[in-house]
């Protein structure tokens, strides 16, 4: 007997991309549960035209994994997949996905995602293979709907994909930068703010310092030239527009200037060069492994 697939996929203002989605799992879904989440172009349009089991639900795109649930609620097959409007198959994973949950002892699989941002694969630092657990049995997976980057959650043991999914990421710089104030950093502020934690003047600079050492340097982002590199700084953004949020909304934009404040400015700075320095050192001894004594010995010295 055949094991029956539901792919769920909630969109918002998707015109320009849920075709292609749907497009790509038409042959493999038993259905397709499309949850709108009151678009006010022509997504449902075009949803239409590939499934008449549509539901519209208010937009909240602080806590977006809501309706993704709501649609887990709707599902009649046996498996689900959780699809996003700017996923696409491709058909050896439609293949392996077909294969996998038949007879399966797993609860749920994860899948890799090719994300293609500003027009190229990137194929490493947290971009790639991006794991993202999208498969599982009915009544075994949810999200928490606690973050917005939160992962889906599934009771059982949980196997891989090998074939990844296409993710048309971010195709603009405005986008990026739009989705980040609106979405990201509002539901990061949020649940910063309700963990009760603190947050002190340096953080200002520590934050953005260690995102972008961590993105390029310790995950390779450099191997992915002016993308990575525009990318991580991107990432170190992110982490100062969350900084610059949660002073606003928890300290109310309170001056929190310490004594001394140059020297300490200069002091934090001179912190953040010093781990950039040996993560430069790092970085130069993976890659140039013949000559791993000369940075070592550079490394020592300081120079």
């Amino acid at each position: 007997m055949k094991t029956k697939l539901s792919v769920v996929i909630s969109a918002y203002n998707e015109q320009a991309m849920i075709e292609d989605c749907l497009k790509s799992v038409k042959n493999l879904a038993d259905e397709i549960i499309f949850v709108d989440n009151t678009s006010q172009d022509k997504t449902v349009e075009i949803a239409k035209k590939y499934t008449s089991k549509i539901f519209i639900r208010a937009n909240d795109p602080v806590n977006l994994n809501k309706n993704k649930n709501f649609g887990f609620s709707k599902a009649a097959g046996e498996w689900i997949l959780s699809l996003d409007a700017d996923e696409r198959l491709i058909p050896r994973l439609s293949a392996e996905i077909k294969k996998s949950i038949r007879g399966s002892r797993y609860a749920g699989f994860e899948i890799p995602r090719k994300n293609i941002i500003f027009g190229k694969w990137i194929r490493h630092s947290l971009w790639w293979p991006d794991y993202n657990l999208r498969l599982f049995r009915r009544g075994r997976g949810k999200f928490p709907q606690q973050h917005v980057h939160e992962k889906l959650q599934v009771k059982g043991q949980v196997g891989k994909l090998e074939s990844p999914m296409i993710h048309q990421n971010y195709q603009t710089v405005s986008q990026f930068i739009r989705k980040l104030d609106k979405t990201y950093t509002e539901s990061e502020c949020e649940n910063f703010l309700k963990g009760g934690k603190e947050i002190y003047w340096y953080d200002a600079i520590r934050w953005p310092a260690a995102d972008f050492v961590k993105t390029f340097f310790f995950q390779k982002g450099y191997k992915d030239g002016m993308h990575g590199l525009v990318l991580s700084i991107f990432q170190a953004f992110y982490a100062f527009v969350f900084f610059a949020k949660v002073w606003e909304r928890k300290e109310k934009f309170k001056d929190m200037t310490p004594d001394n404040f140059l020297t300490e400015t200069i002091s934090e700075f001179q912190k953040a060069a010093k781990d950039i320095r040996y993560w430069i050192y790092e970085t130069l001894m993976r890659e140039r492994p013949i000559i791993k004594i000369y940075y070592k010995i550079r490394r020592k010295i300081g120079k």
